[in-house]
């Protein structure tokens, strides 16, 4: 919800220099390159700093994509990025990604054979067998 008043908020700014410089005075191409400057630094500043921040404190909405062929296992916030856990089973890799304020300076730490306890086998069984329950 707080991404959407933000977009909004932009969309006024723009739409009130518009109408103020470009209507009220005549001044079409001042009232353009002022415009074009808002949407670009409104854009810059929800990307590389503001998208997490609403996430993260506000209630806001991202959304990411699970590469093909891995398994989500956990995600957790360091700060104000996002580090997501995947787990590789064709290579036996756990990744985890981190996810920072415009996806400029990301880290990645690789553990080699890492067989995680919740990603199943294939065929939906689960890692750990189930043996006979028995009761004290």
């Amino acid at each position: 919800m707080i991404t959407y008043l933000y977009w909004f908020l932009v969309a006024v700014a723009i739409f009130l220099v518009l109408f103020g410089v470009g209507v009220r005075m005549g001044k079409w191409k001042p009232a353009l390159i002022i415009a074009a400057l808002l949407w670009l630094a409104g854009t810059l500043l929800y990307y590389f700093w503001l998208e997490q921040i609403f996430v993260k404190r506000l209630g806001g909405t991202m959304n990411l994509t699970i590469p093909e062929g891995q398994q989500h296992i956990a995600a957790t916030w360091k700060g104000d990025n996002l580090w997501i856990e995947n787990y590789d089973p064709e290579t036996n890799r756990c990744i985890f990604r981190e996810y920072s304020r415009g996806n400029v300076l990301e880290g990645q730490v690789v553990l080699k054979d890492c067989n995680p306890l919740r990603a199943g086998k294939s065929g939906g069984e689960p890692a750990i067998p189930e043996g006979p329950r028995t009761s004290l």
